[in-house]
């Protein structure tokens, strides 16, 4: 069994689309919803499809490790409120742990709409992953038993995605799947896209540099305030 784990705040405009998605996925898939606090609607939009939900400390890395605790599936997938898994997830996520050197992998991103963000992301992220990069917004899947081994998620605010896949390389394979993941170019919207994206890489450098990403949340907080009174989240 698969299961499918989504960490939510205040994402009543995107989770009925995203939990859409996830019911047409093939096979035996539980779903977990972990809410951070939302003040709007997620809640209900979720219960009314009957969905398990849980409570927990705000920020993705607990979040996403509470839900992993509780998940009865031998492989976890980590979905974003805003991204819309393919079909055959299921059987893709599968068949790649039928390799027991592989511990884990992502998806192809695609970002949606036809701005310039939109099209530059999706082109940026291919060149990302060829460094190594492997981020939340690509649906990061894993072995259960290694999660476990590993410890999960920490609960960082930011660049939580980054420090699990450091650690699941120590213990295996991550691969990356040619199905794609359709995810939102929200963030950039309504804001400069390259003054954004500038503080975003200025973060990014800074957390390779070994600053901790407690620090880096800190810097990153009027970023974060100005996403939320759009509703939008990064």
């Amino acid at each position: 069994m698969l299961s499918v784990i989504v960490p939510t705040f205040n994402e009543a405009r995107s989770i009925n689309r995203t939990l859409e998605q996830v019911a047409g996925l093939r096979g035996r898939v539980e779903v977990i919803v972990v809410d951070g606090g939302s003040t709007d609607a997620t809640i209900e939009i979720v219960r009314r499809r009957r969905i398990k939900v849980l409570t927990a400390e705000r920020g993705r890395g607990s979040q996403m490790h509470a839900g992993a605790l509780v998940a009865q599936g031998n492989a976890l997938l980590f979905l974003h409120a805003d991204t819309q898994p393919p079909p055959d997830a299921r059987e893709r996520i599968m068949e790649a742990l039928r390799d027991p050197e592989t511990v884990g992998g992502n998806f192809t991103v695609c970002f949606d709409g036809e701005g310039r963000a939109a099209r530059f992301l999706t082109w940026l992220y291919p060149q990302l992953r060829k460094l190594g990069l492997c981020y939340g917004d690509s649906a990061i899947f894993v072995r259960r038993e290694v999660y476990n081994q590993i410890g999960g998620f920490q609960s960082f605010p930011i660049f939580e995605d980054l420090d699990l896949v450091r650690r699941l390389r120590k213990r295996g394979r991550i691969v990356h799947l040619s199905a794609v993941v359709i995810t939102s170019s929200r963030r950039f919207e309504d804001r400069s896209f390259v003054a954004t994206f500038t503080w975003w890489a200025i973060l990014q450098t800074l957390y390779w540099l070994g600053v901790h990403p407690r620090t880096l949340n800190r810097l990153y907080a009027p970023v974060r305030s100005r996403n939320e009174e759009t509703g939008a989240r990064a």
